[in-house]
């Protein structure tokens, strides 16, 4: 075995730990762009904004992001990102309910847990996505006629009821997202300030038992 230098491994050891302080910073800029964007819009945001809700120097925001534009579009491709990381269970020997249960969840938790990325997203599309179009176009369509060929094959073999299959990721999307942006709508019909642990709670059981009902998952 040939040692290894004391210097080369000081210069490892530093290497890690400088992208760790990297990786760390770069979550909390994202997570105050994702709070900034969602309450002011690309347009009034700033990075001043953006580094007082990190917690960080503004100079750091143009270290790791060189520019506003350049981190909305990070903020928005890792929202698409973790979005589609949920989906990696609906394959074909994967048990239907359970996949479809586990995705619904999924989507459910990252609407409760980042709310604000979903929001930022969501103001995206309204603007006619020109940041993420392309990417909804290759990505995200890839991604969801695989899916579905998968849920199709699920159909074909009686496993489950026959459904739109892309389209029943559309209900998914809209029926879990909803409790993200449109909050304050849902709040204010529910008499609360805001969305509570149970809450979510009882808004995954019956999206879960709503859906699965449909795909003749479970008993009606």
């Amino acid at each position: 075995m040939i040692p290894i230098s004391h210097s080369k491994s000081k210069r490892v050891s530093d290497d890690a730990t400088k992208g760790q302080i990297r990786q760390a910073n770069e979550a909390l800029i994202l997570a105050g762009a994702e709070r900034v964007f969602a309450g002011a819009g690309f347009g009034g945001a700033t990075m001043a904004a953006i580094a007082e809700a990190s917690g960080l120097p503004k100079a750091n925001l143009h270290y790791y992001f060189g520019s506003k534009q350049e981190l909305y579009r990070t903020v928005l491709a890792r929202t698409l990102k973790d979005w589609l990381v949920p989906t990696h269970g609906i394959t074909p020997k994967a048990d239907p309910r359970e996949a479809i249960e586990r995705y619904i969840r999924d989507k459910m938790a990252l609407s409760a847990q980042r709310p604000h990325a979903s929001k930022v997203f969501a103001n995206e599309l309204l603007h006619g996505a020109p940041v993420v179009k392309a990417l909804l176009a290759t990505e995200l369509r890839k991604m969801v006629l695989a899916k579905a060929a998968v849920i199709d094959g699920w159909i074909a073999a009686g496993r489950m009821a026959p459904v739109d299959s892309v389209h029943l990721f559309f209900t998914i999307w809209a029926a879990t997202q909803t409790y993200a942006d449109f909050d304050v709508q849902v709040c204010a019909v529910l008499g609360k300030e805001s969305l509570s642990a149970p809450d979510h709670a009882r808004a995954t059981e019956h999206v879960v038992s709503l859906i699965l009902r449909g795909c003749g998952l479970v008993a009606s």
